[in-house]
């Protein structure tokens, strides 16, 4: 399969494709880092950044942030209105239990897409894939206010979910 090349696109198509190709990628038997091309791997996951607005380092007005969240929001629910029509209403995963918010465990670190995922939204959209082990998930995150909101896809196996609900 060809290196997935990332493409920070408002195009529901485009985004698809990358969803797409996730889907049907093997897992890598090592976590990779995050890197230039917005992709992260590693066993039973990947993580792809969609789209990514502006960031607020020059400008944090609240016209600014909200006008950069609308957007993504609006790429978000395009694309779930496919992935919906595709494979049925999705189930919405709250993210902060997670990390253990209730009994946190530092010992035991939250890996892979929701470890990530966790520290940046709060909850997620999640189809699973019909005749396979996999979800995909959808979610808009933001690391700092003064960072990029990023429309993020995250493809896990089954157990990666179900150990965290």
């Amino acid at each position: 399969m060809p290196p997935l090349q990332h493409r920070s696109t408002g195009h529901v198509a485009e985004q698809l494709s990358i969803i797409d190709l996730l889907s049907l990628r093997p897992f890598p038997g090592e976590e990779g880092r995050p890197g230039a091309s917005d992709l992260w791997s590693g066993p039973g996951f990947h993580l792809a950044v969609l789209r990514e607005s502006q960031d607020f380092w020059e400008d944090r007005s609240i016209e600014i942030v909200e006008a950069a969240e609308r957007e993504l929001e609006a790429d978000l629910a395009a694309l779930a209105g496919v992935l919906t029509a595709r494979w049925g209403v999705p189930q919405k995963v709250e993210l902060w239990p997670c990390i253990g918010v209730d009994d946190f465990d530092p010992s035991t670190p939250t890996r892979g897409p929701l470890g990530f995922l966790c520290g940046v939204a709060g909850s997620m959209q999640v189809w699973w894939l019909p005749n396979s082990d996999r979800w995909v998930g959808l979610a808009i995150g933001q690391a700092d206010p003064e960072w990029q909101f990023q429309l993020l896809a995250g493809i896990g196996d089954s157990d990666s979910l179900l150990r965290s609900l």
